[in-house]
C-alpha cells in the first residue's frame, strides 16, 4: 500500500470525519431523497473524490506524454438509483474538458490513458455504469 485513508462516518444523517481531522463534513440527505440538504452526502464526496483522482491521473499521463494539460477539468456526475429487490446502486459520468489543443486524438489518448491508471477507474471498471464525454 501507498496510503490509507481513513474516515468514520455515522450514516447519511451526522459526520464524516478523516483520522487526521483535515475532513470534518456534515451529512445529510439530498433534498430530492426526502432530506434537509443542509450537508454534503456520500454521492458528492464520491463525485469530487472521482473528479480530483481523474483530473490528477490526466496530468500524469500529460507528463508521461510531455503535453502541458495545465488547462484540464474534470467534473463527475455520481447518480444513484435503484437496482430492485431493495438494493441501490451508483452510475458515473465523467465529462473531462479540454483545451483546445487537445482536441482530437491527443486528447482520446490522454484520457484513455488516465482511466487506465485511475485508482477510483480502476475500483470501479465493469461494476457500474460509466461514461467519460470529453468537451
Amino acid at each position: 500500500m501507498l496510503y490509507t485513508a481513513v474516515a468514520t462516518a455515522s450514516g447519511r444523517e451526522g459526520r464524516a470525519v478523516t483520522s487526521d481531522g483535515s475532513l470534518d463534513v456534515r451529512l445529510a440527505p439530498p433534498k430530492e431523497l426526502g432530506g434537509s440538504g443542509e450537508g454534503t452526502n456520500p454521492e458528492q464526496l464520491f463525485a469530487a473524490g472521482y473528479a480530483a483522482c481523474f483530473a490528477s491521473a490526466i496530468n500524469l499521463a500529460g507528463r508521461r506524454a510531455k503535453t502541458d494539460v495545465s488547462d484540464v477539468s474534470v467534473t463527475a456526475e455520481v447518480d444513484l438509483g435503484a437496482l430492485g429487490n431493495g438494493r441501490y446502486g451508483l452510475s458515473v459520468v465523467l465529462r473531462v474538458e479540454l483545451p483546445e489543443h487537445l482536441h482530437g486524438e491527443a486528447g482520446q489518448a490522454l484520457v484513455e490513458a488516465a482511466d487506465l491508471v485511475c485508482p477510483y477507474s480502476n475500483s470501479t471498471r465493469g461494476n457500474i455504469p460509466f461514461a467519460i464525454v470529453i468537451e
